[in-house]
């Protein structure tokens, strides 16, 4: 269940962005991420997770009550799955981890009282965890608004050269990326001998990477010359006949570029894109009342023409709606105006970014799987160590084999599947006006962001990075009008009530199931 939550939250945040500006479609988006998040578990994940996340609890307080520590595991997955799913299903957006932690806050409270928690700063206590709410949002606004600005005036400042700018400046753009990403995911993933050292693992120690850093900084630039290499010698040759000659190629040519022959002009070209980029502002050029009448119209048609059992018809429109509905349109009231605040700017030069976006979004959802699909099941893992050998690993670490990454994978996928398009649509065009270029500044600068803070041993959550990335993009490319302030506030709220509701829901439950009256021992007469 933690796991299926966690998929239609984390995970829909590496396609949110991609979805909304319609680089990718649901279906397409649950496809890679069937092969990236299930990939990433299994092939890199963590062979130990950290079943009482970062010492917050102190793992000696269950010393020789491993049963009460089980007991405690079980109550953590379900208060922290429970106001996940509850959050998600009224537009809210939790962080996972947050939520796991403070379940366990409330599980360490109720067992042994308030001493057991690590309430400070240093050593990543409580504080720290409550720090990330201001800290991660903020940093990545202010890195992912830099890389958008950059690319306004790198490529945009000029809209008769946007294009031509653009696809020269694709190469580096997917070369410095490839070298972010595959650092991001050498350095930090579960099974390499390498890693990110903070002195005293306390903000502000003294950063080293440890392990055999030649061989990772081989990995990352043999990772790094191969994209390299595929822009210069096939992706400018791709966007050259297919924007400029205008040829009719399909997105794959581009893995065959030069063996494709020369392909007739594609006389929709234009409005192929305009469908494909901004179909929920405008129609060719403008945004009229009887296109939206029309576009109504043939939604009621297909909903009364359904056909099959009843059940089948109510399982599509609940548990399907990402498949079968457009969620990049489907706007909340309170996001109406969003659109008419931004700047628009041609769609053969955004073209251009949805094959960044994907990359970004393919590479995150990797990193994801490979980085916190093992924090996941990590309770899981200490429940079946313990029932396993009777005792959880040191330092609070309980090994997780392979089959059990492959099931916090599949539980995400599903999630995802099935639910992630509640969080697609509400960090999509209902947040601030989404496109490639705005897109995959996002994504990079989430990135960048959980990449700095590891550095620095700040505290920070992928679902707070791609918050606040959204916002300061959305900001660089319109301005304040530009963001749904109602919608981040709902979400801000999340974050907040994570704490306590989390580790309440989790305290209660664990102090009644340790607490009820036993039938399997004689009562004791009082005296």
């Amino acid at each position: 269940m933690d796991g299926y939550a966690i998929g239609a939250g984390d995970v829909a945040n590496s396609f949110a962005t991609s979805v909304g500006s319609r680089s990718l479609s649901y279906t397409q988006a649950v496809c890679i991420a069937l092969f990236t998040e299930f990939g990433g578990a299994v092939l890199l994940g963590a062979s130990n997770a950290s079943t009482i996340k970062d010492n917050i609890v102190k793992p000696t307080a269950f010393d020789g009550r491993q049963d009460l520590l089980m007991i405690g595991f079980m109550c953590a997955l379900i208060a922290s799955s429970t106001w996940l799913m509850s959050a998600v299903r009224i537009g809210m957006h939790p962080s996972s981890t947050h939520s796991i932690v403070c379940a366990l806050v409330g599980v360490g409270v109720a067992a042994y009282g308030w001493d057991t928690v690590n309430w400070s700063w240093n050593g990543r206590g409580v504080a720290y965890v409550v720090s990330g709410w201001i800290l991660a949002p903020t940093l990545a606004a202010i890195l992912a608004g830099t890389i958008y600005a950059l690319t306004r005036w790198i490529v945009f400042s000029n809209p008769e050269k946007s294009l031509q700018r653009g696809i020269y400046a694709i190469p580096v753009y997917f070369t410095i990326t490839g070298f972010i990403v595959s650092f991001f995911i050498v350095i930090k993933n579960g099974r390499g001998d390498w890693g990110i050292s903070v002195a005293g693992n306390n903000p502000g120690g003294a950063v080293t990477l440890t392990g055999d850093l030649t061989k990772a900084f081989t990995i990352v630039g043999i990772m790094t010359g191969l994209i390299a290499f595929f822009c210069i010698a096939f992706a400018i040759p791709f966007f050259q006949r297919r924007l400029i000659k205008e040829e009719n190629l399909k997105w794959y040519h581009i893995f065959y570029i030069w063996f494709v022959p020369t392909q007739p002009r594609d006389e929709n070209l234009a409005y192929t894109l305009n469908q494909a980029m901004t179909p929920h502002i405008k129609l060719d050029g403008v945004q009229t009342t009887d296109a939206v009448v029309e576009e109504k119209t043939e939604v009621v048609e297909a909903e009364t023409v359904q056909k099959g059992h009843p059940a089948w018809i109510k399982f599509k429109n609940v548990a399907l709606k990402g498949f079968y509905q457009d969620i990049s349109k489907d706007q909340y009231e309170s996001a109406k105006h969003l659109h008419a605040n931004v700047h628009l700017y041609d769609n053969k030069t955004e073209y251009l970014f949805s094959f960044l976006q994907v990359m970004t979004a393919a590479f995150a959802s990797f990193s994801h799987g490979s980085n916190d699909v093992a924090n996941s099941v990590g309770p899981f893992a200490g429940v079946f160590s313990i029932w396993d050998q009777g005792k959880i690993g040191t330092g609070a670490k309980a090994p997780v084999p392979t089959w059990m990454l492959a099931f916090g994978g599949i539980a995400i996928n599903l999630g995802l599947a099935f639910y992630g398009y509640n969080i697609m649509r509400n960090l999509g065009n209902n947040l601030t006006y989404h496109s490639p270029s705005r897109g995959f500044a996002m994504e990079l600068g989430a990135a960048l962001t959980v990449i700095t803070a590891a550095f620095l041993a700040l505290p920070v959550s992928t679902s707070q990075c791609i918050v606040g990335a959204t916002l300061g993009v959305g900001f660089v490319g319109g301005n304040t009008k530009a963001i749904n302030w109602k919608m981040f506030g709902w979400i801000f709220l999340s974050w907040i009530l994570t704490l306590p509701v989390a580790s309440i829901a989790a305290g209660t439950l664990y102090y009644f199931l340790t607490n009820v009256p036993s039938f399997t021992v004689a009562p004791v007469a009082p005296k």
